[in-house]
């Protein structure tokens, strides 16, 4: 193995933090570098969607993508059942009877590989996937390939559960703040409406929000719209209101 190689892709996997970090990348180097290292043919990778549904995410040939995809057409194969246990799945010759998956083993074959390891993308007790290798001939992988293979996948689970959990507090943060800017206005509009009608706030914010909810709009659209003058008349005009 290569030792200098193992060594940069573990670096690599890990280095998720980057501000261009590209998932579509990462997953490709992910299945390139399992193909150099491991003695595999081929290896692709498939994901969980937000839904719990296998995708198919990367494949280190266009084969390897079509019978990745094959599986989770027929809901039968390998990577469905490693994903499903969490444990990973071996199947030492395609070509022999009694294929626990027929139609997946004849679909294999005819694209070339004769040996598959499915490996789980876990954390803990988190399964998000799985790492799968192929083989062109029968026959099982080295174990010691297949421990390396498992912290490939391993790290990769956890840069891939990092980069959600950034793209998710990122989220929550957007979502926070257009909240707060949202009451900055509807409190500036409260104002306006309470001076010019001389009523307090409690009864400016209670006609803002019925005009809101009788015409079908926004809160904040509404109190934006006031706000900014586009009309001197109150219910504030939008632009699904033009001004009388």
């Amino acid at each position: 193995m290569d030792t200098a190689l193992l060594s940069d892709t573990f670096v690599d996997l890990a280095d998720t933090m980057v501000a261009e970090f590209d998932v579509i990348d990462f997953l490709h180097m992910l299945t390139d570098r399992s193909v150099r290292l491991l003695a595999a043919s081929a290896a692709g990778v498939v994901l969980a969607d937000p839904r719990g549904e296998l995708r198919v995410a990367a494949a280190s040939s266009e084969e390897v993508g079509l019978l990745e995809l094959f599986q989770l057409q027929n809901d039968q194969g390998p990577c469905l059942e490693c994903f499903r246990t969490g444990l990973p799945v071996t199947a030492g010759d395609l070509t022999g009877p009694l294929q626990r998956w027929p139609r997946f083993a004849e679909a294999a074959a005819r694209s070339g590989f004769r040996a598959v390891e499915a490996l789980p993308m876990r954390l803990r007790g988190q399964v998000i996937g799985a790492l799968n290798l192929f083989g062109a001939e029968p026959g099982q992988f080295d174990p010691a390939d297949l421990r390396v293979g498992q912290a490939l996948a391993d790290v990769a689970t956890i840069g891939l559960l990092h980069e959600r959990n950034v793209r998710r507090r990122e989220a929550v943060a957007e979502q926070l703040q257009a909240a707060l800017n949202s009451r900055v206005v509807i409190e500036q509009a409260k104002g306006k409406l309470a001076e010019r009608l001389g009523i307090d706030m409690d009864r400016a914010f209670n006609m803002l929000r019925d005009y809101a909810r009788s015409s079908n709009q926004r809160l904040t659209d509404v109190a934006r719209a006031f706000v900014e003058g586009a009309s001197a008349e109150f219910p504030p005009p939008t632009r699904h209101q033009p001004p009388r």
